[in-house]
């Protein structure tokens, strides 16, 4: 740039009076465009390294990873970023973390929350109770949720935690996941001539249909199910808008009995069960519960796995294959 080009583009419409704040806000302005200049190259950087990694160790098997992010990751990510995400010990955790941050716009604090609650580890927890026919999306729910921050108190009632959710619906969203917007609490539906309440509703921005929030204090029952199969057919038929996909719901429970939840497939009817806990253990032993129950996820992906008769096995070859458990 010359400088005519200067004189055109920054007009000396300044006095004494003024100059040194418009020659601050011009340093600030190019301090600002010279790093995150510098953060896209350091980006990419990491970037080509591991395309070139996956050219010749993976054969290109997990080329479309990089390709599906890049964009973002170049505007939104920063080297303080990168340095958290470098440590996680498989790339498929790497990803989820990095394309949360482009989604969110996290920062650095924030990153380094969601790495240390086991988002990645939560939502592959959540994918397990899912099957190869499964009505609900994969990679949309996590289990458990952690519900910590809302400060309840012991022997809390449905309603209080229903409560605590409005009160801190930011946080809720936050840990509920990307995409989801708050619709109504407390959808009436009136079925001959009843009237029934549904807990919490949601709308999923990217899925662009309606989630049901159903909040159950104890250990997850049968009869839910039918309650929530209730709900999803009478929001199909009365709520559903033009464009949008069938509803889905989400039971949350003190406890999910994963076995039972396996065995009645409710994912086909399109409800996932997932615990809640109102109380974060200390880090070691959180970390050991989400291990466990990761470890156990992974085992009954195993048996669901034995018991297929090889029909669509194509299709869900991915998601089956094995993965780190210390991620």
């Amino acid at each position: 740039m010359d400088k005519k080009d200067i004189a055109v583009i920054e007009p000396l419409l300044v006095d004494e009076i003024t100059l040194f704040d418009r020659a601050i806000e011009i340093i600030e302005t190019h301090k600002q465009c010279a790093t995150t200049q510098a953060n896209q190259q350091v980006t990419m950087m990491f970037w080509r390294v591991g395309r070139l990694i996956n050219s010749v160790v993976l054969e290109n098997k997990r080329a479309g990873y990089g390709k599906k992010i890049l964009t973002e990751l170049a505007a939104k990510l920063s080297w303080s970023h990168i340095i958290e995400l470098l440590p996680l010990k498989t790339h498929e955790a790497r990803i989820y973390y990095a394309n949360d941050v482009a989604l969110r716009n996290y920062g650095t604090k924030e990153l380094r929350r969601q790495i240390a609650r086991k988002a990645y580890e939560r939502r592959e927890i959540a994918n397990a109770e899912l099957t190869e026919r499964s009505v609900v999306p994969f990679n949309i729910f996590k289990d458990p949720y952690l519900l910590d921050l809302f400060g309840l108190k012991e022997n809390f009632l449905e309603a209080d935690l229903e409560n605590a959710i409005l009160v801190e619906l930011e946080k809720f969203l936050l840990e509920f996941g990307h995409g989801f917007t708050f619709v109504e609490r407390q959808k009436r539906m009136i079925i001959d001539d009843e009237d029934i309440v549904l807990d919490l509703l949601f709308y999923h921005r990217v899925l662009k249909r309606l989630v049901a929030v159903e909040l159950k204090l104890g250990v997850f029952k049968a009869a839910y199910k039918g309650q929530m199969e209730l709900y999803l057919k009478w929001l199909d038929r009365y709520e559903r808008q033009e464009g949008e996909e069938a509803p889905i719901g989400i039971i949350l429970c003190a406890t999910a009995n994963r076995e039972k939840v396996e065995l009645f497939e409710m994912d086909k009817a399109g409800i996932a069960v997932a615990e809640y806990w109102t109380h974060l253990p200390p880090k070691a032993e959180f970390e050991t519960k989400i291990k466990t129950l990761l470890i156990e996820a992974q085992e009954r992906l195993e048996r669901r796995k034995t018991l297929l008769n090889g029909e669509g096995q194509e299709q869900i070859e991915y998601f089956y294959e094995s993965k780190d458990e210390d991620v």
